[in-house]
């Protein structure tokens, strides 16, 4: 009896999708429907090609938007850290993902709100105005994102991806390469990220420490030490203000 309802309900969805392929044939075979063509005209001078290859380039970056906003920014400290934060508390999904990456994006907005404006002075104005072409503007852009994840990289991880490079040691910080500079700031933001995430979890594994302690010496085996430890964690949490004390630390460490 079930193989004959699951055969009759896969029948019924072939049917379906069946006469639906005959509906959309149809459609399209009618001639009263008509057919967008597509045609590519030849250019008729160097500006042509140029106008063609700045869009190309626009669609490009905006492609690469997202990655340049997690990647290049304070994005991946912030998140991280906040994510930290949700499972030492032991709150499941509790602020949901889209929260904490909304408040992560905020975040980093905030934080990088300067550097934005001084890409906006130096590069994009002068850039629509004319009095500069589109190399020194991009020259001018990536400065300031240089500034910033110079001041937040490591030492130790430029000395890493340079010797991971086969370049030699620059004299100067101008002479580090983009590409070799921006996976050493994202491996300097995990590494700092991991690092205030452990220091968040240590009050929270003491109050799971004492919670257990506390239930053992009482007998009280069957009850999970989650349900009193949780309540008072987020009570704890809350008391000392902890979601203030995580942003404004995650903020200043970037200034």
């Amino acid at each position: 009896m079930v193989k004959r309802r699951f055969f009759m309900v896969v029948a019924f969805a072939t049917l379906i999708s069946l006469s639906s392929l005959v509906c959309a044939y149809r459609a399209f075979a009618q001639p009263s429907i008509p057919i967008p063509r597509l045609e590519v005209e030849a250019a008729q001078s160097p500006q042509d090609v140029v106008d063609s290859l700045e869009i190309l380039g626009i669609l490009t970056v905006l492609a690469l938007a997202p990655s340049i906003l997690i990647m290049m920014t304070a994005f991946t400290r912030i998140v991280i850290v906040l994510a930290f934060v949700r499972n030492a508390l032991g709150t499941q999904q509790t602020p949901p993902n889209q929260v904490l990456i909304g408040l992560a994006l905020f975040l980093t907005f905030f934080v990088m709100a300067p550097i934005v404006t001084q890409i906006n002075e130096k590069a994009i104005q002068p850039y629509l105005e004319g009095s500069i072409d589109q190399q020194t503007a991009a020259q001018q852009a990536i400065k300031p994102i240089r500034e910033f994840m110079l001041k937040q990289t490591r030492e130790k991880d430029l000395l890493l991806f340079l010797e991971l490079s086969g370049q030699k040691q620059p004299e100067t910080y101008d002479d580090i390469a983009t590409h070799v500079l921006i996976p050493a700031f994202i491996t300097s933001e995990l590494k700092t990220a991991f690092q205030i995430g452990f220091l968040i979890y240590i009050p929270f594994i003491i109050v799971d420490m004492v919670v257990a302690s506390t239930l053992m010496s009482m007998g009280m085996m069957m009850l999970p030490p989650v349900m009193i430890s949780l309540p008072l964690k987020i009570l704890l949490f809350v008391m000392v203000d902890g979601w203030d004390l995580v942003i404004k630390n995650l903020v200043t460490g970037f200034r």
